[in-house]
This record gives structure tokens, sequence and C-alpha cells, in this order.
């Protein structure tokens, strides 16, 4: 599919993570918005984790049988497992992102008030977006081993306990950060080359906004062209991961790629062994937001299919004065 009708029916999958009551006004804002604009659509709540996947992929069938578009409610990590469906499937694929950083949607300047966002889907057309894989999983914004994992785990158990909020993720991040953690042994296969490497976390994006943000802006241009971006601190104390945090975190962002406790490179294809003294053969992977175990050694890639996203155009630039 290249095209898709302007008055195709939307597939919905709303994640229902947050409080009822939050919940329900999602539901009624969205109705109500393409109710009023006369849009056909199938909108289904998904109250379980578990099941995501079945869902998304039953909307995603509905969605190409009615020639429709399937759409994710949800965070980075719904985000995700829905388009992995849509991938699947070869259809049409809509974002209205609920969650903390909305890092997929605010790349390709999807609003984040909900409200504005099914407007916004309603006026967008088909963009193809590009698609970072490890081993068999999709990732849209990163994928990461590490400490990076172990963050995001404790950060979902804080955000239970005291809220979702950006505040509270950073805080959350800090005190894993702090708390002790073992580097990895790592050994990379990039074209043939072998290249070991001694890292807290391994990160790999696939996400423009992200990458400036972390301050490997020189790398964000790659991921226009079929890239990936790969980033791993060198430093051996808690002291220097701290440093590099606050460093990017005080606006220096545009300094941090040129830090010698960095190492950034870009790569369309890799191989990725973590060396252990265990027989272990799974190593915890972190998708999007969501952490899975998978088989050692770790194959990152671009995928081949592009992801069929219904995006608003970008904003025409301003005439010279």
């Amino acid at each position: 599919m290249t095209t898709v009708a302007p008055d195709a029916p939307f597939f919905i999958a709303l994640n229902a993570g947050s409080g009822h009551d939050e919940t329900e006004e999602r539901r009624s804002t969205i109705e109500s918005v393409l109710n009023a604009a006369g849009r056909q659509f199938h909108l289904t709540m998904i109250d379980q984790p578990d099941t995501l996947d079945e869902i998304a992929a039953k909307l995603a069938q509905q969605a190409v049988d009615a020639g429709g578009v399937l759409v994710a409610a949800g965070g980075d990590g719904t985000i995700n497992a829905v388009a992995r469906q849509a991938i699947a499937h070869g259809c049409a694929f809509g974002v209205l992102p609920q969650g903390t950083f909305n890092y997929f949607g605010r790349t390709h300047g999807i609003p984040e008030d909900l409200n504005e966002a099914v407007h916004a889907l309603l006026a967008s057309r088909l963009h193809p977006v590009q698609v970072g894989m490890v081993n068999e999983r999709v990732f849209l914004v990163n994928a990461s081993i590490g400490l990076y994992p172990k963050m995001l785990e404790e950060r979902e158990v804080d955000k239970k306990q005291f809220g979702r909020s950006r505040f509270v993720a950073a805080l959350s991040a800090l005190k894993t950060l702090l708390s002790p953690h073992r580097r990895l042994r790592l050994v990379l296969n990039l074209d043939g080359k072998l290249q070991r490497m001694r890292t807290a976390t391994f990160f790999v994006g696939n996400n423009r906004l992200q990458m400036e943000q972390i301050g490997i802006a020189p790398l964000s241009a790659a991921l226009e062209d079929g890239h990936l971006a790969a980033m791993a601190p060198r430093t051996r104390g808690k002291l220097g991961m701290l440093w590099l945090m606050l460093h990017g975190a005080m606006g220096q962002m545009g300094r941090l790629d040129h830090a010698e406790q960095l190492a950034t490179f870009s790569f369309k294809r890799m191989e990725v062994k973590v060396r252990t003294l265990s027989r272990r053969r799974k190593i915890k992977v972190a998708t999007d937001g969501e952490v899975s175990h998978m088989s050692n050694p770790l194959e990152f890639r671009v995928l081949d299919e592009q992801l069929l996203l219904l995006k608003p155009d970008p904003a025409p630039e301003p005439l010279p004065a």
C-alpha cells in the first residue's frame, strides 16, 4: 500500500494503562472528534498488556480487509507493539501519543495533546518511516542492553508508586545510575571488523529527536539515510556516568558527542556479542521502553520494509525577510 483513501476507517488500539477516569476521558475525546468529522472507526480498549499483540494483530487484519488504518493510542511501548502488526500486515499506521516522553510522535510532528492529535490524524498523509530491528524485534525509538534496561524496569516500579511524570522518571533514573551495576564486556562485529568494548550500557538509537537531546546530534542525520546510531559510555565510575547525564541535562548537548567519555558511530547492520562468565544465552534488551530477553549474540539492523505512517506534513520554511 502506498496510498490510503481520504475516508479510510480507523482501527484504534487504546491502551487503558492509566486510571479509569483518564482512560474514559481519552476514549470520549477520540470518539467525539471522529464522530464530529463523520469518520468511520472501531476503537478497542487494551485492558491487559498481555493481550496487546493479539488484539493489534486482529485490528491490523481488519484494517487490511477494509482498506483502513491501524492506529495506536498510548506510549512508545504501545506504539511499538501495534506498529509491529502494521509492518507484518502491510497496512497504514497512525499514532495518538499518550506516553511520558512520546519520542516517536514528537519526532514526526504529531501533537501530544489528544484532541489535537486526532485532528492531525484526520489531516495526515502517508510517509515512509525507517524501522530498526534487534534480532526479530522491531524498535522505532531505541534498543539497549546493560544499565538502560535496568533503569526502565526500576522506572516502571517508581511510576506505579509515585505517578507517571518526566520528573519521577528523571529521579528514578538518577537512583538507578547511583546504584551498583556491572559493566558489559562486548564484542562488536561491524562489516567483518571486530571491536572489543567495556561499558555500562550499549544504546542504539533510531529517533532523531532523542539523539539530539542526549547529545549526539551529528549522528541524527544518519537516521535519515538508512543508518542506526550507536552510543556507549567509556567512563568507569559512577561520577563519570553522572557527569555525562548532567552534561546533557544542563544544555551542553552539542558538545556531548565530542566527549572522550562517549563512543558514538552509525551503522546499517552490526552483531553484538555479550561475553558472560555464566552459561546464560539470553540477554535482557529494552526496545522502545519494553524489556524482554533475547538470544546472544544480538543483531542490530535496519529493516528493509518501512512503516507507512500517517503524519502531518512538515510546516513550510519561513520566507526570508
